[in-house]
């Protein structure tokens, strides 16, 4: 998403990097690869200019004041690379905003919502989306009308969302769209519904018939709100055409579809400061879920590469319940994470949309994402379809999967002995892929991975400044002072969590052991005294240190 705009920003904050001052030759050289990205990804020309031109002057009173003051930190020294950041950030938000997503509500009666915009935009879609918006934040009983008589299968469409969403839909054969959308008024009145989305006809091209007929809309129903639905993907046509719609009905928000989609984003950095209507909604695929409110902010930090955690959390917060969350959470840290639950982690993930955008907001590839990494949703698939091919026992106890046996080794003296080896039982691991349509290949890379999970949860535990914003994971630091486990202990690859086998590792098997195919999967790690010492003191520490806390 709006890639061509975050390279620009990439290039010219890596011409930055190690500048010690932002003069104004740097400052010159940074804003070409700006203005170049801009350009390519069809912001206005006039926009472009103004935007640069604020940066350079905000840029320049920098060159000497590089220092940030905080109440946390103090006065702390920036780069000038930290700083051209905070500038373009702030220059960008500033531009795209402010947050405006208020609705207009009627004194009396229903409040009347106009959803107006060209054919291809996704009205009737986003009609949809702002009617389960309405009733899920706000309480209201939305009644849809079907005013567009001229789009084929238009009203069949409509019917189609008002049955997904459980909602009433108005229509009338042989009838114009200003009687339907006033006749729409009284209906909605006579069966409670507090708020009326006319979905009005489109066209190809904007035409003078097409005007008058939303005109004419307008002055019968009066609604409170008219929104113009754009297609981003149009770049500056899409600029063009708010812009005559706006000078037409006075429209009072704006929402930008597909920009999930969009690699250029011409629209987004345009629309508001050519009509200077606030953005309302995005839409951000195509499911009935899929509109997010518009934050000019986390917009911003996604084209600078700094992602957008705010945006992150508030998807969590759609799919995920919050107790249930903390409750799985220690379960976790316990080592009672079983294929159930890795399960309905992947289930969450797909609700939260494609691998990609989820990458896109977190902060922790500032330069993009590398080029061998393939996020493909197709994997979660893949994976979904071998876990539900698995057993009840098998889902609830992985341990199941590993078999144990003893193989003779010998040492370099030419001693013998036997150890103890850990394989996958080949049985259970054919049915699977059998029934999954997956290779064995896969079935046993599924474990490892499976096996890994616990490492990668005690990690989250051990460090929740940033993913602890995320409901259910700021408790993990808490959870795993009462859990009483030594740390270095769990993510040390092998061990048994507290007297608690790993996930996908048998009960009772020696301690070091890790699973098949993972570095040293089968050996045993055998300790030194001195780290054994190191270990045991580690416990007699955090001993200690809670005994300390209680009496506190």
């Amino acid at each position: 998403m709006l890639d061509t705009l975050a390279k620009g920003f990439r290039n010219a904050k890596q011409k930055l990097s190690g500048v010690a001052e932002l003069t104004d030759d740097v400052i010159d050289d940074a804003l070409g690869d700006v203005r170049m990205s801009l350009l390519e990804a069809d912001v206005e020309f006039q926009v472009t200019k103004r935007f640069l031109e604020r940066v350079r002057v905000a840029a320049r009173g920098e060159r000497v004041i590089l220092k940030a003051k905080s109440e946390e930190y103090g006065t702390r020294k920036i780069t000038p690379e930290q700083a051209f950041v905070k500038i373009c950030q702030d220059e960008l938000t500033a531009m795209m905003g402010p947050v405006d997503t208020d609705f207009h509500w009627a004194k009396k009666g229903p409040t009347g919502i106009m959803m107006c915009g060209l054919q291809g935009a996704g009205k009737t879609t986003t009609t949809g989306k702002i009617a389960r918006f309405l009733e899920k934040e706000h309480g209201k009983k939305p009644l849809l009308v079907a005013a567009d008589i001229y789009r084929p299968a238009a009203v069949a469409q409509l019917q189609t969302l008002g049955k997904q969403l459980d909602m009433p839909v108005f229509s009338m054969a042989d009838a114009d769209p200003v009687t339907i959308c006033k006749s729409a008024i009284k209906h909605a009145s006579a069966n409670g519904c507090d708020v009326i989305i006319y979905d009005t006809a489109g066209r190809l091209a904007i035409d003078e018939k097409l005007m008058q007929e939303l005109e004419d809309i307008d002055k019968a129903c009066k609604p409170a709100n008219i929104f113009l639905v754009i297609d981003s993907m149009t770049g500056q046509d899409a600029v063009r055409t708010a812009d005559t719609f706006n000078k037409r009905l006075s429209v009072d928000g704006l929402i930008l579809t597909k920009l999930d989609g969009d690699a250029r984003g011409g629209a987004a950095l345009s629309v508001k400061e050519v009509t200077g209507k606030p953005i309302k909604f995005l839409g951000m695929g195509e499911g009935l879920d899929k509109l997010e409110v518009f934050r000019p902010d986390g917009l911003a930090s996604r084209i600078l590469g700094m992602g957008d955690i705010v945006g992150l959390v508030k998807d969590f917060e759609q799919v995920v319940d919050a107790e249930k969350a903390e409750e799985d959470a220690v379960r976790m840290l316990k080592g009672k994470f079983d294929m159930q639950d890795f399960l309905e982690q992947i289930r969450m993930i797909q609700k939260m949309g494609s691998l990609k955008d989820l990458m896109d907001k977190l902060p922790f590839f500032p330069g993009g994402l590398p080029d061998d990494v393939n996020l493909d949703d197709n994997e979660l698939v893949k994976i979904e379809a071998m876990i539900s091919s698995m057993t009840k026992e098998e889902r609830t106890n992985p341990t199941v999967f590993v078999a144990t046996s003893w193989e003779d080794i010998t040492n370099a003296s030419g001693r013998k002995s036997k150890r103890r080896r850990a394989d996958y039982n080949p049985g259970r691991v054919k049915r699977i892929s059998k029934g999954s349509g997956r290779s064995e290949k896969e079935v046993k890379e599924l474990l490892q991975k499976f096996g890994g999970m616990r490492q990668m949860m005690v990690q989250l535990g051990a460090s929740t400044g940033l993913m602890g914003k995320i409901p259910g994971m700021k408790q993990f630091s808490q959870m795993k002072k009462l859990a009483g486990m030594d740390m270095g202990a769990l993510m040390g690859g092998g061990g048994d969590m507290g007297g608690m086998a790993m996930p996908g590792m048998p009960a009772g098997m020696p301690q070091g052991y890790t699973m098949p195919g993972t570095p040293g999967g089968g050996a045993p790690a055998v300790a030194t005294k001195a780290q054994a010492k190191k270990l045991k003191d580690k416990r007699k520490a955090a001993k200690k240190a809670r005994k300390k806390g209680r009496k506190r």
